[in-house]
């Protein structure tokens, strides 16, 4: 048992009334909470560069890959749900990590290969979260500089300052211990997460109103001159992957499931999250990633509230990126905290008599009282400087989400769902049934690789280009 587990363990006297049937403090959580949850990883700030990839991919492809992208999400996020529990999906033992799910149902090699991915992709989404605040920030500095001395000015400022202070409000944030005590912050970034999502909509509609909108394509950015049909192709393949992000909340799925109450059981509570957490998702995507297009035309920026298509009301545009800072600064607690955990149980178990990784030590600050774990106090702040320093080092916005999600996509949304629903329910190999679902499983992984190759060269040439820690926008 971990440290995490033991302390919620209560008395015998009390179990009937304040425990669950694993032993650990009583869940609350419901299908409320647990979208709301879902809304905070997926509405993040990945939304502002769908109008990127939607002038890649022009109107037909654009709209229906999100609508793909989507009802895939919908399907396999129905499948992980029902493995929180094996072999049972409502009766069975809990599965308190995505690792955990896949051990049980496909083995220690798939759950190897899981870790890998599953953690590998966590600590890359904090980088593009320090990435993404940094570039706000700026951008709320660059909007005040372009309404006081003109639109014509030279407003261009560092990135680093923004990341190092960033980094240092996500160390003092990071001492958080449980994942279930930040709901709080997960409800405050939800909601500003649709603030600038309709902020972001709101300027491109007037925009598009006031006929100041550009001419679109069915099928994207045309070439010409600036643009090679080779760099085409690749642009669509990295459009692909800033979508395929756009759908993500895998990493933390087993830990939003892990605050639902039993009654009703976890995965038909799940279940609903999924298709209204996903479908309002949907919404959002087609607003921000249509109307950003309509806007801007074959010149839409990668991001449209920091890429400076909008100048006024200054105010507005300022708005928007505190928007998004805030809810960035949830959202990468979200993320990090089930790493963190998985390092901390890991190094329990290694060290289990260790006063430095195991003691809590009661303090006071100020009015403020809290158990101090020197561990976690050393280990979460050298994650949280390491994760800066590379955002420092590889500043690209749009096309690092694209990495990000062409990585996380087809391993974590796809296969592994597909794979444990059918050893869940004993799909015959060659039914039909089997076959459909590796038919997607198929398909997905090739655009999954597609998109991480166009990513990986966009990136490569950005690079080439750039002058190590000297980043400026």
């Amino acid at each position: 048992m971990d440290i995490e587990a033991a302390s919620n363990v209560v008395p015998a006297t009390h179990k009937s009334v304040e425990v669950d049937d694993d032993g650990r403090s009583k869940r609350t959580g419901n299908v409320v909470t647990a979208t709301t949850h879902i809304i905070t990883v997926v509405v993040g700030a990945g939304v502002l560069a769908l109008a990127w990839a939607m002038a890649q991919l022009g109107w037909i492809a654009g709209i229906g890959i999100m609508v793909a992208f989507s009802c895939i999400s919908i399907l396999t996020y129905n499948f992980i749900a029902d493995c929180y529990r094996y072999p049972d999906p409502v009766t069975g033992k809990r599965n308190y990590t995505y690792m955990q799910a896949v051990n049980s149902y496909l083995g220690g090699k798939m759950h190897v290969f899981c870790g890998l991915i599953l953690y590998g992709k966590l600590a890359g989404v904090t980088v593009g979260y320090v990435i993404t605040t940094s570039t706000s920030l700026v951008a709320i500095k660059k909007a005040i500089c372009f309404h006081e001395k003109g639109h014509d000015a030279y407003c261009k400022f560092s990135n680093n300052p923004y990341m190092i202070g960033f980094g240092i409000g996500q160390i003092f944030l990071s001492q958080i211990p449980n994942f279930h005590k930040l709901t709080w912050l997960s409800t405050l970034a939800a909601i500003t997460s649709f603030g600038y999502a309709f902020i972001g909509s709101g300027l491109s509609l007037a925009a598009i109103i006031s006929g100041k909108g550009q001419p679109t394509s069915l099928t994207g950015v045309k070439v010409g001159p600036g643009l090679t049909e080779a760099d085409k192709i690749w642009r669509v393949f990295s459009a692909m992957g800033n979508i395929a992000l756009a759908c993500s909340f895998a990493t933390v799925v087993y830990d939003i499931m892990d605050t639902l109450k039993s009654d009703p059981p976890e995965n038909q509570q799940m279940k609903k999250a999924n298709v209204v957490g996903i479908s309002m998702m949907t919404v959002l995507f087609l607003a921000c990633g249509g109307l950003g297009y309509a806007a801007f035309g074959d010149h839409t920026p990668g991001n449209i509230l920091t890429g400076f298509g909008f100048y006024d009301p200054f105010w507005l545009v300022a708005l928007g990126n505190v928007c998004i800072i805030i809810h960035i600064v949830g959202a990468y607690q979200v993320m990090a905290q089930p790493f963190f955990r998985i390092v901390e149980m890991g190094a329990n178990i290694m060290w289990p008599h260790s006063d430095f990784i195991n003691k809590e030590h009661p303090t006071k600050l100020w009015i403020f009282k809290f158990r101090l774990n020197m561990f976690r106090l050393v280990w979460r702040t050298l994650f949280v400087i390491i994760g800066t320093i590379i955002a420092m080092a590889m500043p690209f916005f749009h096309e690092f989400l694209a990495l990000l999600g062409a990585i996380g996509f087809w391993p974590l949304i796809v296969f592994f769902p597909i794979q444990m629903h059918i050893a869940q329910r004993n799909i015959k190999v060659a039914s039909s049934k089997w076959c459909a679902l590796q038919l997607l499983n198929f398909t997905c992984f090739i655009v999954t690789m597609l998109a991480a190759i166009g990513a990986i060269r966009e990136i490569g040439k950005n690079i080439s280009k750039y002058k190590i820690f000297t980043y400026k926008q």
